[in-house]
């Protein structure tokens, strides 16, 4: 398994309302608008996976662990080309002052960890910045 982890951010909000916004496919309808037309399409979501299409390809996640106010641990649901793991790290070390950390844990082939290792781990710490972004008061 490759292993791509995020850079530690700060969010200044509490664990609770970072782990319920996060915990909650349905609460992702909002960032769908943000993606580029036509990049993603066909959203569907309920609590636990959500479904959707990129680039005409299938792609389908689902929850596999929630602990309260902790971690969230997520994988693929359907179609997808490799086996992979994401967990979101949540710490809060003071009132209001939350510390998070990415993972993704992908069952990659020495080509495909050559070509993505890179771009994953700056995808990954942009994600956690906007993430950290979106939840800081």
């Amino acid at each position: 398994m490759t292993e791509v982890e995020s850079k530690v951010v700060a969010i200044r909000n509490s664990a609770e309302l970072v782990f319920n916004a996060l915990s909650d496919f349905r609460n992702f309808n909002g960032l769908v608008n943000m993606v580029p037309e036509g990049q993603m399409t066909d959203w569907q979501a309920d609590e636990n996976t959500c479904h959707f299409k990129v680039k005409g390809f299938d792609v389908g996640l689902k929850f596999v662990e929630k602990e309260p106010h902790k971690t969230l641990k997520l994988t693929g649901d359907g179609k997808i080309p490799f086996e992979f793991f994401f967990w979101i790290q949540l710490k809060e070390v003071a009132p209001y002052d939350v510390r998070m950390k990415l993972t993704l844990h992908a069952d990659l082939n020495f080509m495909m960890k050559m070509m993505l290792k890179g771009k994953l781990q700056d995808g990954i710490d942009q994600m956690a910045d906007q993430i950290a972004k979106a939840f800081s008061r």
